[in-house]
């Protein structure tokens, strides 16, 4: 329901979005295939297709400008009838940044290639219809927006993308036991050996309260805390920020490698946990300007106050007002 998809069976499980995301990749690219992905990715998409370029697959990707956002129109122009997927982040784990996804699928829906979207970010904030978004394959972990412990994840498989999908890893699947191929059949093709039922369990429960709750009216506030938390660093002088306007996260860049002494001053002095470096994204950086040290991110979830976020860009503020860095 959360993902509007029309049957269970399409979704399989897995113990992270990373599997989940290996599963989709390793399931569908093969040799000498084409495949478009953008700067804005995380290496659970950069990696598999880092590794797949060494068996004749061709990776082309697409830049982003210095705050993150991808141009539709230039992912769909660099389609050839040898795609077999496009990767893309529904929203930058970096920037927060919310890419236009939909019209992405509208484009590719009269063509052979398949829509891979990660939606790490935006699972539980941001409403999706994978029918609607033209998704052919959804990733996502279920602890993050989808209020569930680590340890859990899913992948989602359409129609158009179980006839090319096929199974990166094997073993017994309580069906068919009798024949050494893997099962046919969704998602018992892609769940081989033991889930994590008490991490399911647990997840069951977080997505049981977040039914509770209008997944629209949470976009609302969410949009509402990434303008405060926007707008309240970009007001401190002596940095940088990049963010999007959808979700509240936002990349502080410093001069220098001085975010790393801020964010430990956030933790000792004020209690305010922050990431600082790279955020596992390789290539962003250069389009936003903070390549090699990378940046001080701040993101909030369902729980976090305004106060909260207040608190964060105030104790910025006095950091940078003592002179540090």
């Amino acid at each position: 329901r959360l993902i509007a998809a029309a049957d269970a069976d399409r979704v399989a499980l897995f113990p992270s979005g990373t599997a989940a995301l290996n599963a989709a990749i390793g399931g569908v690219v093969r040799p000498g295939d084409h495949v478009v992905t953008t700067d804005i990715e995380h290496n659970s998409v950069l990696r598999p297709l880092h590794a797949l370029q060494s068996a004749g697959v061709e990776v082309e990707f697409v830049g982003c400008d210095a705050r993150g956002w991808v141009n539709p129109a230039e992912v769909l122009d660099r389609v050839t009838p040898r795609t077999r997927l496009v990767a893309i982040s529904h929203a930058s784990n970096v920037t927060g940044a919310v890419q236009d996804v939909d019209a992405i699928g509208q484009g590719l829906r009269e063509t052979p290639a398949l829509l891979l979207c990660d939606a790490a970010q935006t699972l539980g904030y941001v409403p999706l219809d994978v029918n609607q978004m033209g998704i052919d394959l959804l990733a996502a972990p279920g602890h993050k927006g989808g209020c569930g412990p680590l340890g859990t994840a899913l992948l989602y498989v359409s129609a158009k993308a179980q006839e090319v999908v096929r199974p990166i890893s094997f073993g017994g699947t309580g069906s068919s036991s009798e024949s050494l191929e893997m099962p046919d059949r969704l998602p018992t093709m892609l769940e081989p050996g033991n889930l994590n039922v008490p991490a399911l369990a647990g997840w069951e429960a977080g997505l049981a309260h977040l039914a509770t709750h209008d997944v629209a009216v949470a976009m609302d506030r969410s949009a509402a805390q990434a303008r405060r938390l926007g707008e309240g660093l970009s007001g401190l002088s002596g940095i940088r920020v990049v963010a999007g306007d959808r979700l509240p996260i936002a990349s502080v860049i410093f001069p220098g490698d001085s975010a790393t002494l801020v964010a430990s001053l956030l933790d000792s002095e004020y209690a305010v946990e922050v990431r600082v470096g790279l955020h596992c994204a390789a290539r962003i950086h250069r389009s936003i300007g903070s390549h090699p040290h990378g940046t001080l991110r701040i993101s909030g979830g369902h729980f976090t106050t305004d106060q909260e976020l207040d608190r964060a860009i105030t104790a910025i503020g006095e950091i940078l007002h003592d002179g540090v860095p």
